[in-house]
């Protein structure tokens, strides 16, 4: 089991035993995609692969951290005297920026720590590994310290780590998916105004399966800030003759009849895919509240090929997977999830095709690719937590 081995890796760094034990999930975005800081709806849920932290107390200011997917940075010592970022800190400064934000809101952190973590998450995939972090740090210091911060403010707090402590200008939707998260739920959350409804997510006889590429990307250094750039001039040029505050306030027709507006082909296409896929999103809940699964295939389908041709985020990897799985018996539907240029796919597949799957889907994909895919089950799992 996964906890006992991050005890045993605690006692062997640190030469003590750790006293308590915590865990915060990955996320997928069912669909939804590049809608969060376009004012529009996404529909994530968390998921029971995570990252697992062992604690141990220590009376003085110091802070040492270890992870196990990340052997080679051994053992990162800082100081709460000193949370400023440094690149030299690697992982560790995605734990120092929630120290950072929970300080600058008025709690403290009454002495240092040491950690031990190990995340079953495939790096860089695109399952949300920096958000869990800073959701289980803000977890742990929360219990330990009985802060009482809510959860959505942990949340906020993990937002504003990346926006401002790590400098990529994402939205919400990652950390609200790992913090807010409920088993065999997913939440479809309004990033306008932070209204969330969970919907159960009752796949019956079929599975979520992740797909990962295994070609890494980093969102930092990804085009994902551009992508946000383009929207908000199309939105600039579109408020010239609409009173309109985000794309995601258009429906499907009003953008078509306004798109002139915006007068430039890359434009367009990057507006139009925030605005579809926002209705997408809310055609997807109705979908699953009806039990609907064929509708809310299509609409995954959908997304995919709006996510290559209009937002040009997809690359061969995602194409290739998603465009394979289509072919597949018992499959409804399959997209790329999260920022894109590599990363992982999902598909919903039929439980007892879902060998068949993975080997007709894999076998194309290191083909066409030249290296393997790697292939898991997700479950729908709760937001971060002690283990007892």
């Amino acid at each position: 089991m996964i906890s006992d081995d991050v005890k045993k890796e605690f006692n062997d760094k640190f030469g003590y035993d750790s006293s308590r034990m915590f865990f915060s999930p990955g996320r997928i975005n069912l669909i939804g995609e590049y809608t969060d800081f376009n004012g529009g709806h996404v529909f994530p849920c968390a998921i029971s692969m995570g990252i697992y932290a062992a604690y141990g107390e220590r009376k003085d200011n110091t802070i040492r951290m270890f992870s196990g997917n990340v052997p080679d940075a051994g053992i990162v010592e800082i100081s709460l005297d000193n949370l400023a970022y440094n690149k030299a800190d690697s992982w560790t400064n995605y734990p120092k920026g929630m120290m950072v934000q929970i300080i600058e809101h008025g709690y403290k952190i009454g002495h240092g720590f040491d950690l031990a973590v190990y995340g079953n998450l495939p790096d860089a995939a695109g399952l949300s590994s920096s958000a869990a972090i800073e959701l289980l740090t803000g977890e742990i210091i929360n219990d330990v310290f009985s802060l009482g911060i809510s959860e959505l403010d942990l949340v906020k707090y993990g937002q504003l780590v990346e926006n401002k402590y790590i400098g990529v200008n994402s939205g919400i939707m990652d950390q609200f998916a790992i913090g807010m998260g409920k088993k065999d739920k997913a939440v479809l959350l309004d990033t306008n105004t932070l209204d969330y409804d969970y919907v159960p997510v009752e796949m019956g006889d079929r599975v979520i399966v992740i797909m990962n590429t295994k070609k890494h990307r980093e969102l930092a250094d990804s085009k994902y800030n551009e992508r946000r750039a383009q929207c908000e001039e199309a939105l600039k040029r579109l408020q010239v003759g609409l009173p309109i505050k985000s794309l995601g306030d258009l429906t499907e027709s009003e953008f078509d009849e306004n798109s002139y507006l915006i007068n430039d082909d890359i434009l367009i296409r990057r507006a139009r895919h925030a605005v579809f896929e926002n209705q997408r999103t809310l055609q997807a809940k109705d979908a699953l509240v009806n039990n609907d699964l064929e509708t809310f295939g299509k609409l995954i389908n959908a997304s995919h090929v709006s996510l290559h041709y209009d937002f040009e985020v997809t690359g061969k990897e995602l194409d290739t997977l998603a465009e394979t799985a289509w072919k597949q018996p018992g499959v409804i539907g399959a997209r790329m999830t999260g920022a894109g240029f590599g990363g992982c796919a999902i598909a919903i597949v039929d439980r007892d095709k879902v060998d068949a799957f993975k080997e007709n889907v894999g076998k194309v994909y290191e083909k066409e690719i030249g290296h393997p895919a790697e292939f898991y089950i997700a479950e729908i799992s709760d937001g971060p937590k002690e283990i007892k």
